[in-house]
């Protein structure tokens, strides 16, 4: 999540929030990604090579991730230049992001769905995050809460 979080750094998590709301783009949250993922190539079925992978292992990890939600249920999804294209818009300004490169994983022309009850989640690093472009979308019930305020290191205290 380089820049917008440092390696190491600690964070404050809502547990609650997603009891009385749905997750939404743009929300960092933390969760299980699916089985596989520590390794950050696992996907759930067969993708090409210009697509992101549309469905994760059945498996939940035991790990904790953090990462951005860029897309949720029923969207359709590209990747151009590290930046989701989402039903079609690219998305705008993202100031937090550190640029993607020539990595492969930045430009997936090929769109894909996301299921019912699934989020697609990026780092903000994208040229070097290991993220759903290789693992697939997340189930909201391995979505363990939002980050909402940063408490550690103290000269990075702050909200996100």
């Amino acid at each position: 999540m380089e820049p917008t979080l440092d390696v190491g750094q600690r964070v404050l998590v809502n547990r609650f929030l997603y009891h009385f709301t749905d997750p939404s783009p743009g929300d960092i949250v933390v969760f299980h990604p699916p089985k596989g993922a520590d390794n950050g190539t696992e996907c759930g079925a067969p993708h090409g090579p210009r697509e992101a992978c549309a469905r994760p292992t059945p498996q939940e990890s035991s790990q904790n991730f953090i990462k951005r939600i860029v897309a949720g249920p029923g969207d359709t999804l590209s990747v151009r230049d590290g930046h989701p294209v989402v039903n079609g818009v690219e998305k705008g300004e993202e100031s937090y992001i550190r640029p993607c490169g020539a990595a492969t994983a930045c430009n997936l022309p090929k769109a894909i769905k996301i299921p019912p009850g699934y989020y697609f989640m990026m780092g903000d690093n994208r040229g070097e995050s290991d993220d759903s472009r290789f693992w697939g979308p997340v189930p909201r019930g391995w979505i363990i809460g939002k980050a909402f305020a940063t408490y550690w290191p103290p000269d990075r205290i702050g909200i996100l």
